[in-house]
């Protein structure tokens, strides 16, 4: 055992310890919902900055299929995809375009000429290995790498194959491998929060600063001793204003992660795997929040390139879509993004905003200056929509189906806004 991990060893025992003679309730407030003094739980505050253009990294530990499933994903060359560890270095970016049946139909029934649909950054980063949060193969890089994204997709293999090299002993162990990359972004927090911690012990020093750095301590006691639990920051309930100092920390287990499990195409077909039950068994234990779908990056790499005759004879054997549109749509939702649209004869067009934004924030996406100058907005809803074969503005008002909603008004999936603004300004 090296000097930091038995530091780190002596620290988590202390830690425990400490718990066993203290009546605190930290760890129990982070496993379940806090409740008020109704009885009632509290809603759960969305951690993450308040941008509407958030990104996605793809992570894993190294050579398990990342580059391979960013080609797929991006309908590109992009990325370095090889039966090697430290294919990929530096991270490739892409902009992915979400596929929505909404912004479709929106077309045909406002007779638009052409649609502009919204999109997702996705970047591939280098792969993780044991140690990473020591500096262990690219693991600085990586980690690094990871802070810049908002949320994660995390490959794990799950397939069997003697010719593809396995980092870990060259073994498969999906478990193994979710407790690895964990681990290591566990660790990279709890280094970042001692470093937070004496900042902020030197900046109480400074007239004024003592209560504010008192609250800021208790925060930082608490996401330490959730980490020291094992438990990702993500899991914890926080208030208001725990949540905002948390996200200036831009801490790697904070982020919502969708969990791909690379599986073989038969595997995919039959949406089964030998692994499944146990990785899904993991998750719901350590990161009940966190979603899980089957993929196969051999599936969705012959599906990217090959063509004609043999592209049919491909899905005549494995008939199963591409999981890509899915993939989106889930990353979408774990990142709390909804689309709201805005519609017309020139163009029917989808914009991506946080869910619980008002309707002065989704103007602000289209135009800053609608934000600033924001009046009211006449609202549709696609529940109302859905149906139509033409749009009817005369019939749907007459119905009571045109909302006139104010500043407080709160955008739901699926709306089309007409923004009324100050100056003569509207869209």
């Amino acid at each position: 055992m090296t000097i930091p991990q038995l530091t780190r060893t002596l620290r988590a025992f202390s830690t425990q310890l400490r718990r066993s003679f203290t009546t605190t309730t930290h760890a129990l407030a982070a496993k379940q919902p806090v409740s008020s003094t109704h009885g009632t739980a509290t809603t759960r505050t969305i951690l993450g900055r308040p941008s509407n253009n958030l990104s996605t990294g793809l992570v894993g530990l190294a050579n398990v299929g990342k580059s391979t499933f960013f080609q797929a994903l991006t309908r590109s060359k992009l990325g370095n995809p090889a039966n090697y560890p430290y294919a990929t270095i530096e991270p490739e970016k892409s902009l992915v375009l979400v596929p929505s049946d909404k912004l479709l139909h929106y077309q045909k029934i406002y007779t638009s000429a052409k649609t502009i649909p919204t999109n997702l950054t996705i970047w591939d980063i280098a792969g993780l290995t044991r140690n990473s949060s020591s500096g262990a193969g690219l693991g600085n890089k990586f980690l690094g790498d990871i802070r810049q994204v908002d949320g994660i997709l995390q490959i794990v293999r799950g397939f069997v194959d003697d010719d593809i090299i396995h980092i870990e002993d060259n073994k498969v162990d999906p478990v193994r491998d979710l407790v690895i990359v964990t681990d290591e972004l566990i660790l990279k927090d709890l280094e970042i929060i001692e470093s937070e911690v004496e900042k902020t012990k030197k900046h109480m020093r400074k007239p004024g600063q003592k209560q504010v750095g008192e609250e800021q301590l208790k925060t930082l006691d608490k996401l330490s001793d959730l980490l020291y639990e094992g438990q990702k920051v993500v899991n914890g309930e926080w208030s208001a204003e725990e949540a905002d100092f948390i996200n200036g920390l831009n801490l790697l287990t904070a982020k919502p992660t969708l969990y791909l499990l690379n599986v073989n195409e038969q595997d995919y077909v039959r949406q089964d795997n030998a692994f499944l039950a146990q990785v899904q068994a993991w998750i719901t234990e350590n990161c009940p929040q966190d979603k899980l779908m089957l993929f196969s990056a051999q599936h969705e790499r012959k599906l990217n390139e090959l063509e004609g005759v043999e592209l049919e004879e491909h899905q005549a054997a494995y008939p199963r879509e591409s999981v890509i549109p899915q993939v989106v749509d889930q990353m979408r939702k774990v990142l709390n993004l909804i689309s709201f649209f805005t519609c017309g004869p020139l163009e029917a067009r989808q914009w991506t905003v946080r869910q619980g934004s008002t309707a002065p924030e989704a103007a602000g996406i289209i135009h800053s200056d609608l934000q600033k100058t924001f009046i009211n907005a006449i609202v549709y809803k696609w529940d109302d929509l859905e149906t139509l074969q033409e749009f009817d503005e005369a019939k749907l008002k007459s119905k009571g189906k045109q909302y006139r909603q104010g500043k407080s008004y709160v955008v739901e999936e699926g709306d089309v806004l007409i923004v009324k603004a100050a100056g003569g300004k509207s869209r």
